[in-house]
């Protein structure tokens, strides 16, 4: 026994015992991130605990990849949820190029351009993620750029020639009627269901939209096995909430933001948006079915299972903005499957995912009607009673900001005038107060669940915008330029704005004094061919794109004899047209009311509860001024683990965050080189825990990035 105490036996039994205690922090296999959100309940989670509560503080850049093609002009964006695979992570880049990268490193292994370095003549928009396919042998990524679903060798980074049309499909086809001149993209990956990709789009919301058709497409030959139709045809569920035929004219109620599949059950899971024109439906009355609805569909035939409409004959652009979380909670006792449903107004809907019965009461509330000729808005609105809303839904005068008495005195001399009031006032000519706005409340990055405690976590923007809506007004004189001006209020003010000093929505340039920086060709290609974020309007003819263009480079031109002079010559069919897309600021530019202006949420989708609120964000040259924890618009959302943490960028200061998921106390940030407007991804190699984040910025007034940037523990 004396021998017990020798150094080389002691080293032997101190082997045995570590190697037979469990180490939850090295897993035996590594842990991958291989759908869009973390998983087919799309509820960004990880089971992961290497990186906890107690060691988050010492994270520190594993690694960081640059693309290399960000826009200069601070543009472009990454809102990419990558991909992690045994090993290798799939993403894409601001100019929405795809590539693999070794995740432990940032090395990478291919990249295929699906445009030749021609992405800013066709106007690709941005891309939120990938979907991958195996069969144990081949794996695919399907991906999407522009007008386009494109079959990539996930190993070569290749085009995969015998699907569709030499490695791509035509969003165009199958939608039923003509749209080949209509804007059509998808921004948001679809879901696998065996070997199905099913996909939703992004379509225009103005006039001149194709319909946002759901549809489900062979991974191996690219052809379309199943078309559901949001606008429903003669004898569909449905029709009798549209006028007569409307599939054959009406567009949008498009699922653009993401699908979810439970596919034990064999449904898919899609959250749909408005119909268009957005803002103004009298030539729709009715409650308008399947837009703005939750959606459930058997993912092998397209079959409608149930629904729930969210909101009625929507005018206020409350499209669903992310994919349903797809959960599990107690509720009175029992353990229910369930759907969860963020919304723009911060509600969150809770159904029993096997009826669409809500968990909660969902009260159906009279609001205000319209006043706008020939509008016909829905007499209620359905209204979770619990759990409360995430974010403030009315601006009354106790929240006019205070930050300067200036300011103070400034936006109440606007609020005043301004319709004011509960959710739901309708859109008016004296304008309407939209809060939240209409990027939420809740947005496309989601939020995360924690399938062990029933805890929501979500990020909210709280900025409020101002709806207005003007007559329409033809032209009425022989200039080019006026017909040009009638052409521009009715396809251009909702992004550039009736000043033409562009909106906020998204990084929208001004065109005041274009004709100093553009010549009419380049004009023309853009007007036609789209540029970055920018659709293309091919629907337009060319002599109406030469009205814009005598309108915006301020030329003294004449209507062509036989230019048709009226309404109809701007291909505008509705009495109103929308100023645009204008947050409610103070006159130096700083939100409208008082802080908070984002906030990050536990909800307790057990009790229907909020657990705690916490500011997210500040404003980098306020907070330098002492104005501290004010909270600021974000995009992107979290990732909850079972480490106890929450990972999230998301804020305008470009910082990645972390933060205890008991409290919201910050254990962890970090200065990114742009600010990570993307939902992360957290992954195991060799049995180390990874987080990364895409660092693309260009939104909010921040700087455009190409990185993305992986952190690890020492």
């Amino acid at each position: 026994m004396q021998h017990l105490g020798s150094a080389p036996f002691l080293c032997i039994l101190l082997a045995f015992a570590l190697s037979c205690t469990p180490d939850h922090s090295s897993p035996t296999s590594d842990l991958n991130w291989d759908m869009y959100l973390g998983g087919p309940g799309t509820n960004q989670y990880s089971p992961l605990d290497q990186i906890n509560r107690e060691n988050a503080s010492n994270l520190q850049v594993a690694w960081v990849y640059h693309s290399g093609d960000a826009d200069s002009l601070n543009r472009s964006q990454i809102q990419c949820n990558p991909l992690i695979i045994d090993g290798i992570l799939y993403g894409s880049s601001p100019a929405l190029k795809f590539f693999a990268l070794n995740a432990a490193t940032g090395e990478e292994i291919w990249s295929f351009d699906p445009w030749g370095n021609n992405y800013q003549q066709f106007g690709m928009g941005v891309n939120r993620g990938l979907a991958f396919w195996t069969d144990g042998n081949d794996k695919k990524l399907l991906v999407t750029s522009g007008a386009f679903l494109f079959c990539i060798n996930a190993e070569t980074g290749q085009l995969i020639e015998s699907f569709g049309n030499q490695g791509k499909v035509d969003l165009h086809d199958g939608l039923g009627r003509d749209v080949s001149n209509m804007f059509i993209s998808a921004n948001t990956p679809g879901v696998i269901y065996k070997d199905l990709l099913i996909l939703g789009t992004r379509v225009s919301e103005s006039t001149g939209a194709a319909p946002g058709y759901i549809r489900a497409y062979n991974v191996q030959s690219g052809n379309i096995e199943w078309v559901f139709h949001t606008i429903p045809k003669p004898g569909e569920v449905g029709y009798d909430t549209w006028p007569e035929n409307a599939w054959e004219r009406v567009g949008g109620a498009n699922a653009w933001s993401g699908l979810s599949i439970d596919r034990e059950r064999g449904w898919v899971f899609a959250p749909t948006g408005s119909a268009a024109f957005d803002f103004y439906g009298g030539d729709r009355p009715g409650a308008n079915l399947f837009a703005n609805c939750i959606l459930v569909l058997d993912a092998a035939t397209g079959e409608r299972i149930w629904h729930y409409q969210t909101v009625h004959h929507d005018v206020w652009d409350r499209d669903l903005p992310a994919p349903p979380n797809l959960i599990t909670v107690n509720h009175n006792g029992q353990e229910i499957e369930a759907v969860a449903q963020i919304t723009k107004s911060a509600h969150i809907f809770l159904l029993n995912r096997e009826t669409g019965e809500p968990l909660f009461p969902i009260e159906e509330v009279a609001v205000p009607a319209s006043k706008l000729d020939g509008e016909q808005t829905w007499p209620t609105q359905p209204i979770p009673t619990k759990p409360p809303p995430f974010s403030r839904n009315r601006m009354q005068e106790k929240d006019i900001t205070n930050r300067t008495p200036e300011a103070h005195d400034y936006v109440k001399s606007i609020w005043e005038n301004l319709a004011e009031g509960d959710p739901f006032v309708p859109p008016s000519e004296e304008g309407t107060i939209v809060l939240p706005g209409f990027d939420g409340g809740g947005e496309w990055g989601g939020g995360s669940f924690d399938p062990e405690t029933g805890m929501f976590y979500i990020n909210a923007s709280e900025m409020p915008w101002i709806l207005q809506m003007v007559p329409f007004e033809p032209t009425t004189d022989d200039k080019l330029a006026s017909l040009g001006r009638s052409i521009y209020n009715s396809q251009c003010i909702l992004c550039h704005g009736k000043d033409k000093k562009g909106a906020s929505i998204h990084t929208v340039p001004s065109l005041v004094g274009l004709k100093d920086r553009m010549d009419k060709a380049t004009l023309v290609q853009t007007v036609t061919k789209g540029k970055g974020m920018m659709p293309a309007f091919g629907h337009l003819s060319a002599d109406r794109v030469d009205a814009i263009a005598a309108f915006l480079l301020e030329t003294d031109e004449k209507v062509p004899e036989g230019r048709i002079q009226s309404r109809n010559a701007s291909d505008w069919p509705y009495p109103y047209s929308m100023t645009g897309y204008n947050r409610f600021r103070d006159h130096e530019g700083y939100p409208a009311l008082t802080p908070p202006w984002g906030t990050l949420n536990a909800i307790d989708l057990n009790k229907g509860a909020l657990a705690w609120k916490i500011p997210f964000g500040e404003i980098p040259e306020l907070a330098a001024q002492g104005m501290k924890n004010t909270g600021s618009e974000s995009y992107g959302g979290p990732v909850v683990t079972k480490g106890g943490v929450i990972f999230i960028g998301a804020t305008l200061d470009e910082k990645f965050h972390v933060y205890d998921k008991d409290n919201g106390n910050l254990l962890f940030e970090y200065q990114l080189p742009a600010a990570g407007y993307a939902t992360p991804a957290t992954y195991t190699v060799n049995g180390k825990q990874y987080v990364v984040i895409a660092a693309g910025g260009g939104k909010l007034g921040t700087k455009s990035g190409d990185a993305y940037v992986a952190f690890s523990l020492p």
